[in-house]
């Protein structure tokens, strides 16, 4: 047998018989071409649904333990149907849940993380020369009774490609019932392109901005174990798009799902602006920032906050170079009669702090020490930035020592704040 290779199939994969016989000649086809096969699938169509409506009908409250134990029997009917054919095409193939396939989880039932995977009977199979049929979205937690968790919506992406992690295979296919990743929705831009190849931090971004062709936790995943991607259609023989990670040995991997911060760094050269009372018009808000644009100020992290219910006026804050504040000012002095606000204000010695690595957006437990850092380091936060590879707070200039250096001890980085007491008392 040659190298090992993960195929997962979605719900619109698996949704009815026909479709079953399809996947099933898919993995058939990969066998006889002389691959090692695992398929991962989930739930057909709309079971999980209607798992979750049948919950519904018959407790207002479902204890979360025992949801994830219904809705776990969704992806047990299509494995078992798929052995079904397979068995019918000559293959030998074996059905595995979540648990029985090594899936080990923390215990946060619903949208448990993955801690580790321990796929040996899995690997035992396939090496025997069977096709192992794994359900997804799924597995138990490693310690506390062993009970069954879900890992969330996506979940059997994420299963697949920790499978694949695991197992060393050398790609994971994700079947849809999309040919690829496109430049935009196809359904909506008839126009749009299909995406031979991308980066996998290229796919964080889109997956975090609402691209729901493969689940954020899975790239991350394939992205810390470099496993490379292939999205492909179930209903074609078409190429689709690889996810290419970045191959760099020096990456630090974490077992799971845990997240990796990799590097706390910091600017002191930043400032805020405040601009008070904003009119509620949308105009107001454009004008302000085309003026800005037209002045050549390189603004970034903008938030709005509204100050009623009828968003009649709002204040606007954002961040910029210390050396762009003067500009910002006039060009904003300029603009206050025309736009209406009530004044400007600036904060010129204030810095950033900018933690970076893999599961920033998607783990609380970073966001959460990152704050509690810098609250128990009594370091005000004025505003915040988070996307899929960093997290970032602008904060004053004359705290960023402190804040780097408790950061990175948090996050196992540094020698520590303490540390750095001592070194400025001695």
């Amino acid at each position: 047998m040659g190298s090992l290779i993960v195929q997962k199939f979605g719900g619109s994969s698996v949704k009815d018989p026909a479709c079953i016989q399809r996947v099933a000649h898919r993995l058939a086809s990969a066998h006889s071409a002389g691959y090692k096969v695992v398929g991962v699938v989930s739930a057909m169509g709309d079971t999980t649904d209607q798992l979750l409506k049948l919950a519904g009908c018959v407790s207002e409250h479902p204890c979360q333990p025992h949801l994830d134990a219904l809705l776990m029997t969704g992806e047990l009917i299509p494995t078992t149907l798929l052995a079904m054919a397979l068995a019918d095409l000559g293959v030998s193939a074996r059905t595995f849940t979540g648990k029985q396939a090594g899936v080990l989880t923390d215990h946060a039932y619903g949208h448990a993380h993955i801690v580790e995977v321990k796929p040996h009977r899995v690997r035992d199979w396939v090496d025997q020369g069977g096709i192992a049929i794994v359900a997804g979205f799924q597995g138990r937690v490693r310690k506390k009774k062993r009970e069954i968790t879900t890992l969330g919506r996506g979940g059997s992406d994420l299963t697949a490609v920790a499978l694949a992690a695991a197992l060393g295979a050398s790609i994971c296919e994700i079947y849809t019932d999309v040919d690829g990743v496109y430049t935009a929705d196809p359904r909506v831009v008839p126009s749009a392109r299909k995406i031979d190849a991308l980066s996998s931090e290229a796919m964080l971004e889109l997956a975090a901005s609402g691209a729901g062709i493969l689940h954020l936790r899975s790239v991350e995943y394939a992205r810390r174990w470099n496993i490379p991607i292939h999205v492909r259609s179930s209903f074609t023989q078409n190429p689709g798009t690889l996810v290419l990670p970045c191959l760099d040995g020096n990456r630090r991997r974490s077992a799971g799902e845990q997240p990796v911060v990799s590097m706390v760094t910091s600017n002191n050269s930043a400032a805020t602006v405040t601009i008070a009372d904003v009119p509620g018009r949308p105009e107001a808000t454009v004008g302000i920032f085309e003026g800005l644009i037209k002045s050549g100020v390189a603004f970034t992290t903008i938030s709005q906050a509204s100050h009623a219910l009828d968003h009649t006026s709002s204040d606007v804050v954002f961040a910029l170079p210390s050396a762009e504040a003067s500009t910002a000012v006039a060009t904003l002095t300029a603009l206050q009669e025309t736009i209406g606000f009530s004044s400007v204000q600036v904060q010129d010695r204030m810095g950033r702090i900018t933690v970076s690595g893999l599961g920033m957006r998607s783990s609380a437990e970073v966001l959460f020490v990152f704050l509690r850092e810098l609250s128990d380091a009594n370091i005000p936060v004025q505003l915040m930035e988070t996307s899929e590879l960093s997290l970032s707070a602008v904060i004053p200039a004359e705290s960023l020592p402190l804040a780097v250096a408790r950061v990175e001890a948090a996050f196992g980085l540094g020698k520590g704040w303490s540390a750095l007491e001592e070194e400025g008392n001695s």
